[in-house]
Formats: C-alpha cells, structure tokens, sequence
C-alpha cells in the first residue's frame, strides 16, 4: 500500500508518456490500445527477422525467394489510403467505423501464420509435391499476414487519432511509435530464444503461437474503445466514392507536397536499412556483438526522436519545421558515418547510427502528426492511410534500391572500373550515403513551403475554432 501510495504521488512528467493521457483517453485506456502496435511490432520482427534467418540457414530456402516472399506484404502499402477511406465510411448496423476493420485485419494476420509453418516445411522441399506447391502456399501466407499488418496499423492510428483531443495527438503518436519498437525488440529476444533449439515441431509451435497473440492482443486493444454511433454508419447514409473523397483532401492544405515530403524522407532514411551492419564489419572490422549492439542504438535514437519531436509540437513548434530538422539531423548524421571510414573510428560509427535512429524519429513523428492535423474530421483514415502508403511503399523500396546500388557500385570499383582511388568494398555504400543525403536536403526543399514563419503559432483555441483540423471525439 505504501508502495502504491508514493507511486501515486509521483509528478506525470517522472511517468513516461503520462503527459499523453486525457479526460477522453486515460492512460490506462491509452496503454491498452496501444497493444495493437506490439502486435504488428511483433508480426513484423517474424517475418523480416526471425523466418528471414530461419529460412535461409535452416530450411535451405533460396536466398532470392526468401527475398520475394519477405518483400510480398509490400503489395499492400499502396491500399493503407484506400483502407482508411473505407473505415472512415464504413456503413455497419453495429454502429462502428473502425473496430470491424482492426477484427478484420487481425484475422488476416491471423489465417496467414497459421498456414505459414507448414507453407515454409514444403517450400523448402520436405514434400512429394512439385516445388509451386510451396511456392504459392508461402505467397499466400505472406501476402495475408501483409494485409492484415496494414489493415490494423492503419485503422488504429485512425481509431487513436479520433480518440485523442488534438493538443495530446503528437504524445500519443510518440507512445504509439515507441510500442512498435518496443514489440519489436521484446518480440526479437523472445522468439530468438524460442528457437535457440530449432526444429521443425518447433517452427510451428512459435509462428501459430503467434498468430493466437497476435488476436488477442487486437482485441484486448480495442476493446470498448470505440462508442456505437448507429446514426453516423447507418446503411442509408450517403459515401462519396474514393476518388472524390481523395481529390478533395488533395486540393486541401498542399497534400501532394506533404506526402511528397514524407516520400522523400522516408526513401532517404531507409536506404541503410540492409546495410549498417556489413558497413560496420566489412569496413570498420567491428564483430557481430558490436554491430547488433549498433542497432540497438539505431532504435534507442529513434525513441528519443520521437520523444523529442511529441514535445516540441506539444508545445507550440510547427511539425513540419520538426520534419525538417529531422531531416537536417540526417544528413549529418550520414556525413558522420561517411567519415567512420577513413577515420577507422567505430565510436564515430556509432554516434552517426544513433544520429540517424534520432532525425529518422523526429521526421517520422512529425510528418505523421502534420496529417493528423491537417485532416479534415471526416476523413481522418484516409489521410493517415495516405501517410502510412506512401512512408511504406517509399521505405520499401528504398531498402531494396540501397541494396542494388551498394552492389552494382562495389562491383565496379573492386574490378578497377571507377579508378584505382575508389578501388574498394567502401566506394558502394559511400555512394548510397551520399544519395541519402542528397535525397534528404530535397526533403528539406519539399517541406519548405509548409512551414509556418516563426511566431505564428497556434493556440489549441484557434485550432477548435477551424483554424486548422478540430479535435477528434470518440465516434
């Protein structure tokens, strides 16, 4: 009791991400909503970690379809805007606009890893039957599992946003981006030591166990979270069609150039993704303890960017000059991992990793929180669906664009072709940081235009009165 009474008395700004809770959403409320984020963080650490490995060492999967088959959920990032235009419409006779979509979400995730285990066992060719079998079974299951993720991100940050008056959104965004990559790494040290004895039986113990958390987790989150309105779902109610519903929110407050912002910077950050590690072992000789321990603090800057980015808009900074800074922060965080090189310095390394974790989360953060914003009431989920498309198609296909450019390059300078200078393994993923810079100073440029002059901020009064996009109640 003595315990819970000093924990009681404890000030909010000792708690982390107390200052996010409301009248509307206490924190108690927040947290379990939330858990949707460790679900995906979850999801997502299986399939690009956890089965990446597992499939390549254990089973003998070709490294290129291991490839295909991790990049398939991909083909739904586009479909996140055309996902949240349906949940901001969604005619339903229960009175819900989002929970039917993160239920419906959360049994795609959970169809696709209940058939995985057994697509990956004749996919790596312990079966009589031809080798399509297995192909299209694993394809299938991917591609469920990608359209389950997309579906439940995206109407949760929907379902979030309506919930949160408009003065808490940066907060709960920073809470909601940390639980992703705190499900992430809890997920990582879990599943790492589940299959630290690895067999078949194994395998698909750990990938249907979680399919059933995975379910659980989404409906605990969403449980009695969002209020039966009959009225606004009711069948005869009128639903523009997705084309009108997005050429109007285009001719709304610049979209195109926010969103080509956010693809910019998003393609920028990500190129590195496959290459940091190998960077710090191929080029600086660090062991594979060091560099595991580098990514750590790649997501340990990350954290605090969006921290840092969640209180700078909280207290009257313009997200889009947060965005920008952030971008700025990665550039010269590039530039410091650029110089690690000749410098032979792995503590420069590691300062230009965590610099990158930092400007990824202050752009990341502050892009999100500017759609919020800037969406009108009525069309909350598509704009977040056309944040979540683009910064997802745009990081995808960076990660592979990197990866391509780093080889392509290293192989001509190590046959001589780029002159003897630039005869080494270095010469490629130079190129592909000094790409990313260039990409992120053309952020900067894109989100120029956006940013308010200084002194000319807002009060949470204005924004109620229309200045900006009102606060979201429950729906």
């Amino acid at each position: 009791m003595k315990i819970s009474r000093t924990w009681m008395k404890l000030s909010p700004d000792l708690l982390p991400f107390a200052d996010a809770a409301s009248e509307t959403l206490p924190l108690d409320r927040l947290l379990r909503l939330s858990l949707f984020q460790v679900s995906v963080g979850m999801v997502a650490v299986l399939l690009i970690g956890t089965l990446n490995r597992v499939m390549i060492v254990e089973l003998g999967v070709p490294t290129w379809m291991v490839a295909v088959m991790v990049s398939l959920p991909l083909v739904f990032a586009p479909f996140r805007a055309l996902i949240g235009f349906r949940s901001d419409q969604y005619k339903s006779v229960l009175g819900w606009k989002r929970v039917p979509y993160v239920w419906l979400g959360s049994v795609w995730i959970f169809g696709g890893l209940a058939m995985m285990p057994f697509a990956l066992i004749i996919l790596s060719g312990d079966t009589f039957a031809p080798p399509i079998v297995g192909q299209v079974a694993a394809g299938i299951a991917f591609l469920c599992v990608g359209a389950g993720m997309h579906t439940v991100q995206t109407v949760g940050l929907a379902l979030a946003t309506d919930l949160s008056p408009v003065e808490q959104q940066p907060r709960v965004v920073a809470m909601l981006s940390v639980m992703l990559l705190l499900g992430m790494l809890l997920s990582a040290l879990i599943f790492g030591a589940l299959l630290a004895d690895f067999s078949q039986l194994r395998l698909i113990q750990v990938i249907q166990g979680a399919a059933v958390v995975s379910i659980v987790l989404n409906l605990v989150a969403v449980w009695k979270q969002e209020v039966r309105n009959p009225e606004a779902t009711r069948p005869d109610r009128e639903r523009p069609a997705f084309q009108a519903a997005w050429d109007e929110l285009r001719r709304t407050d610049q979209w195109v150039r926010r969103l080509t912002a956010t693809g910019l910077g998003s393609f920028a950050f990500a190129m590195q993704d496959v290459l940091l590690e190998p960077y710090g072992g191929q080029i600086l000789g660090l062991s594979v303890s060091q560099t595991t321990l580098l990514t750590a603090g790649f997501a340990a800057g990350g954290i605090v960017g969006f921290i840092r980015a969640a209180r700078r808009i909280s207290d009257g900074g313009d997200a889009h000059r947060v965005a920008a800074n952030g971008a700025l922060c990665g550039a010269f965080a590039f530039t410091t991992v650029i110089a690690a090189a000749p410098l032979g310095s792995g503590f420069v390394f590691a300062l230009g990793t965590g610099l990158i974790g930092f400007g990824g989360g202050l752009f990341a953060h502050a892009t999100l929180t500017a759609c919020m914003r800037a969406a009108p009431p009525a069309q909350i989920g598509l704009a977040l669906g056309s944040w979540g498309a683009v910064q997802a198609t745009f990081a995808g296909s960076a990660i592979a664009v990197g990866g391509l450019l780093r080889d392509a390059i290293s192989g001509f300078a190590m046959r001589g072709a780029l002159g003897e200078a630039l005869a080494g393994p270095v010469t490629g993923y130079g190129l592909v940081y000094l790409v990313e810079i260039a990409l992120l100073f053309a952020t900067i440029i894109a989100i120029g235009p956006l940013v308010r002059p200084v002194g000319n901020s807002l009060q949470p009064e204005d924004v109620q009165l229309g200045l900006t996009a009102g606060p979201r109640g429950a729906s």
